[in-house]
């Protein structure tokens, strides 16, 4: 009983640890100053790391637990949502931080209609989205 008590707080220690890792990467290469700056709100840059940090440290209890959550699909198509627009904001701010739009514009050669690829990308992202969870992929 001691061992599997010992393991798993390594396994959770150990959770946290390539949580806390993630967090100080994007908060390294400048995606919170770059975010905060996108949205206007350098004022706040604290409560966005400490945000990623809760955010990280919440998502392996999450994980952990593996529960339901009696939400029903009102809450999971917000939840959706929500998650949708938080993960395509940061990878936005991503690409601008290490200006992957600009270099593949350059190799392409594309001079005109950069937001209408844009668009395209996250068209196809949630596209691929639906399919995948939608055709059952997911199990």
């Amino acid at each position: 009983m001691w061992q599997q008590i010992l393991m798993g707080l390594l396994g959770l220690t150990a959770g946290f640890v390539i949580a806390s890792g993630t967090v100080a990467f994007i908060i390294t290469i400048g995606i919170v100053p770059r975010y905060a700056g996108i949205t206007k709100t350098a004022s706040q840059i604290r409560w966005y790391e400490d945000c990623c940090i809760l955010g990280a440290v919440l998502g392996n209890l999450v994980y952990l637990w593996q529960g339901r959550l009696p939400v029903g699909t009102v809450g999971l198509a917000l939840y959706g949502l929500f998650s949708g627009i938080y993960l395509g904001s940061w990878i936005i701010a991503l690409g601008e931080v290490v200006d992957i739009f600009a270099i593949l514009a350059r190799r392409v050669g594309l001079t005109r209609g950069m937001s209408f690829v844009i668009l395209c990308m996250a068209f196809g992202k949630a596209l691929g989205s639906l399919l995948y969870f939608y055709l059952g992929w997911a199990h």
